[in-house]
């Protein structure tokens, strides 16, 4: 009875493997040919031929593309391409709780490069209205700001209209899903102590930088907005 369990086992394992081999071949099949959305894929049947394993292991590789958003079922036409919700599929794994510690400091850095990085955009695309905006958000922010290093709600309100302003859908998305990740960090512990600065650049001083200066004037002032992150980061 134990050596038909084991045998049991060794076909399941064996059967995940070719599902493994079947899903990277179809991914590098839309590669190669150079497929795009509404193109159609070859039927079950020619995939099960072609690749020489059976149909149930070519089902399921589909449907591991189906679950990735990468492919669809028409009346008629079979499966075809479709364009991945690529952040919807990460923000199913986006849970701080779930990651190791080398990956949520990474998403930390990131967010802090993208904040600095998005200062052009900023400058091609805000609005007085958005000016308008920033200044009745920074309105409600603690009058001392210099001790104040992270707050999620304020983080949230400011820095998310910021993503906005930058008209980059991409990155508004990801926001949403870094701040809570970087609220998680900031408070686990994995980061060196609290280090307070005797002064940095406050939400108010970027709005003023934004709405009078350059580029360059705002991701140096961002950089500096950030200078307790960074401490934090690299300081022994």
């Amino acid at each position: 009875m134990a050596v038909l369990d084991i045998k049991k086992k060794l076909k399941l394992l064996d059967t995940s493997s070719l599902v493994d081999k079947v899903e990277a071949n179809l991914v590098g099949l839309l590669k190669d040919k150079k497929l795009r959305v509404g193109d159609s894929i070859p039927k079950e049947l020619e995939l099960t031929e072609a690749l020489g394993v059976s149909r149930t292991v070519v089902r399921e590789a589909l449907t591991r593309l189906r679950m990735m958003g990468m492919i669809e079922s028409k009346k008629k036409k079979g499966a075809i391409i479709t364009s991945p919700d690529l952040f919807g599929i990460i923000g199913k794994t986006m849970n701080p709780h779930i990651l190791d510690h080398a990956t949520l400091k990474d998403i930390f850095e990131m967010r802090l490069v993208l904040e600095i990085g998005m200062a052009d955009f900023l400058f091609q695309r805000v609005t007085q209205e958005d000016i308008k905006h920033l200044k009745e958000i920074v309105a409600n922010e603690p009058s001392v700001t210099k001790f104040h290093i992270f707050n999620i709600e304020h983080e949230i309100a400011f820095h998310g209209k910021l993503y906005e302003i930058s008209g980059n859908e991409a990155m508004k998305k990801f926001q949403q899903m870094l701040l809570p990740v970087f609220d998680y960090v900031h408070h686990s512990g994995l980061l060196k102590k609290t280090i307070q600065l005797k002064k940095f650049v406050s939400h108010k001083e970027l709005v003023k930088i934004l709405e009078t200066g350059t580029p360059e004037l705002f991701r140096n002032a961002m950089r500096n907005h950030l200078e307790n992150h960074f401490k934090r980061l690299f300081d022994k």
